[in-house]
């Protein structure tokens, strides 16, 4: 499905502790293992809270892992500093979920497209009005957008001017943290064609938080799904529909509304809440919300084993050991 010679990032036993009150500590990723490949898309999705955005943000040096290493070209990104680490930005670029935060209100979007090429000398100031047109074509916006303020935009066209800025470095790989969340539905299916319109010009490599499994699948190349900070299924993106192995992928799947769905199944929904991130029980992660758990679950914590090339899942069910 996937090979090796195209991967590109590999996270390594990615591991990120938060100190809370009582001398405790919040375990928002445990031992983390993902790879990332030239011009594919990796989803990672899971419930609010579950460790996605933390992750997503050591690619884009945002944060540091309390353990483990990230490889990017073979080279350990987590611990770049100074010059080196400000070079490496030029790979990897971030779209957020809010794009207006990321916006300084007083500049004009041409300047907000142009400011990564000024600050690594890609451009002239004098080329910033037709550097910004070219990128706003790109980006499926009319060229006098340009003399526009982000608040004189919807927040489809604004989340299409970060898509513009994030490109305009023209990095190896982008990270976009619920990047459609806040859109309308119709504007969301614009927007994700215009993503993978994009990713297959320039062969990009994406990465994509979202907690919609639905919309994952219908264009990730391969879904992580993660709960409390653990990965709990890795399989391609056209596989979860029909091949999804862990109770909580199944759970999520099961919880999807579509309007072509068999409407005489039975929408399903997960029994009880997550427990806190500060309490997780010993064991399986998911054991409190899971019909199949047994004693061994609630002793032993599952590790990902191979199901088959490209498919993984951490789950004792399937481990005959």
């Amino acid at each position: 499905m996937f090979d090796d010679k195209d991967m590109i990032l590999e996270a390594k036993h990615v591991t990120r502790r938060f100190p809370a009150a009582g001398g405790r500590s919040l375990l928002a990723c445990n031992d983390v293992n993902l790879k990332m490949y030239k011009g594919k898309t990796l989803g990672l999705v899971g419930e609010s809270g579950c460790g996605k955005s933390t992750f997503m943000r050591f690619l884009v040096s945002l944060d540091k892992p309390s353990e483990g290493e990230i490889l990017y070209r073979g080279k350990d990104i987590t611990k770049l500093k100074g010059e080196e680490l400000r070079q490496n930005r030029q790979n990897i670029q971030m779209v957020f979920q809010d794009p207006s935060g990321s916006f300084n209100p007083k500049m004009k979007i041409r300047d907000i497209i142009c400011e990564p090429l000024l600050n690594f000398n890609r451009i002239k100031p004098s080329e910033k009005d037709k550097v910004a047109k070219e990128f706003l074509k790109m980006v499926d916006l009319p060229e006098d957008f340009a003399d526009r303020y982000p608040h004189n935009m919807s927040g489809g066209q604004r989340q299409r001017v970060a898509i513009a800025r994030a490109i305009a470095l023209e990095p190896e790989i982008i990270v976009m943290d619920e990047a459609t969340c806040a859109l309308d539905v119709s504007v969301q299916k614009t927007i994700i064609e215009l993503i993978v319109g994009l990713q297959k010009k320039k062969n990009i490599t994406i990465g994509f938080i979202a907690h919609d499994l639905g919309l994952i699948q219908s264009f990730a190349h391969q879904i992580a799904v993660m709960y409390l900070g653990n990965i709990v299924e890795v399989l391609p993106g056209d596989e979860i529909d029909k091949n999804a192995k862990h109770p909580y992928t199944q759970a999520l799947m099961g919880a999807i509304f579509d309007l072509n769905m068999d409407f005489s199944k039975k929408i399903e929904s997960i029994e009880s809440e997550a427990p806190s991130p500060l309490d997780v029980p010993p064991g399986c992660p998911f054991q409190d919300r899971c019909a199949y758990c047994t004693e061994r679950c609630r002793r032993e914590h599952p590790k990902l084993i191979d199901l088959e090339p490209g498919h993984q899942v951490a789950c004792h069910k399937y481990d005959r050991k």
